[in-house]
């Protein structure tokens, strides 16, 4: 991970504050507010602000229906009937902004998720960082041949070299390109003095997708979770993965009766249909179940198997 001077004079001056404030703060957050968590060879996550902490989303539940503010002692319990029953406003009061460095191909999976206030780093404005996402060796992989958008076995040796070769040799030649076109080196330095450089706007379409980008990425924490749901899990893409895996941590310090109860309800529980609801019951009544008459395909039997560890009923 690598910082700017500049962003480390300013992580260091705002850590050094000593502002008084009748807003609710998280005392968990508050530690690692503004330090930058590094994540691959050279991406961070940093906390930079947020609002609101369990009490809040407690707050908004029971001024929702009437009845004010009750005791700390059933925040929990009414926290976790919220996210058992999907209640989501109540969570919508939270809001957290983080600032991400990650390679552009990530930042492009990420965006999919259209349910935060993004600013990106302008390369039409400023020059990029010569700065390369290359994978490490053992999470380098061949494509899965079950799953289209998967891997699959882990490349050794001659190969594994080659590839990463590869992926530096054409990011470095690329990016030499992209001074080249600008007339100007990263460091500042121009490259000829009687040549006048490309736009910034486009220099920058001849970049690989493994070049390092930058945003903030503001968001509520409904939302949030609804992200956490899907990039912490085991089946997302490992690099993006590797970003929500921190964020998870910091999910954690802000709002830790929230997080237990996401963890709970929406990490380490499983849906059911009304189809599965039946085959679940009958397995427990000591019935016979098979795929033929469970009006469910495949997919669904296997999933539903799975879920509750029934694996000597799984179709292949």
């Amino acid at each position: 991970m690598k910082l700017t001077k500049e962003q480390q004079q300013e992580i260091k001056e705002l850590q050094s504050q000593d502002n008084k404030t009748r807003r609710i703060i998280s005392p968990g957050l508050e530690k690692i507010l503004f330090e930058a968590i590094p994540i691959l060879d050279h991406g961070f996550v940093r906390v930079i602000d947020y609002m609101g902490d369990d009490t809040s989303i407690v707050q908004a539940a029971r001024v929702s229906y009437g009845k004010g503010t009750k005791k700390v002692s059933t925040d929990s319990g009414l926290i976790k009937y919220l996210m058992r029953h999907w209640h989501s406003t109540p969570f919508e009061m939270c809001e957290i902004k983080y600032h991400i460095k990650l390679p552009i191909f990530i930042a492009r999976q990420w965006i999919r998720h259209r349910t935060a206030n993004v600013n990106e780093y302008s390369a039409r404005y400023s020059i990029l960082d010569k700065e390369f996402y290359l994978p490490s060796k053992e999470n380098l992989a061949a494509q899965s041949k079950s799953n289209r958008q998967g891997r699959g076995d882990i490349l050794t040796g001659d190969q594994a070299n080659e590839v990463l070769n590869l992926l530096k040799n054409d990011a470095e030649r690329t990016y030499d390109n992209y001074e080249t076109m600008l007339n100007q080196r990263y460091d500042g330095s121009t490259i000829d003095e009687n040549k006048s450089g490309l736009a910034r706007e486009l220099a920058r379409m001849n970049l690989t997708l493994n070049t390092y980008t930058q945003w903030y990425w503001k968001t509520d924490l409904l939302n949030l979770m609804n992200f956490l749901r899907l990039r912490a899990d085991s089946h997302a893409q490992y690099e993006i993965r590797a970003y929500a895996d921190v964020m998870l941590d910091t999910l954690k310090k802000w709002v830790p009766i929230t997080f237990e109860a996401f963890m709970d309800y929406r990490v380490g529980g499983t849906e059911v249909s009304s189809k599965g609801k039946k085959i679940i019951k009958d397995l427990i009544s000591g019935k016979k179940v098979d795929i033929a008459s469970s009006g469910l395909s495949k997919r669904e039997w296997n999933e539903l198997m799975n879920a509750f560890d029934i694996k000597e009923k799984i179709i292949k």
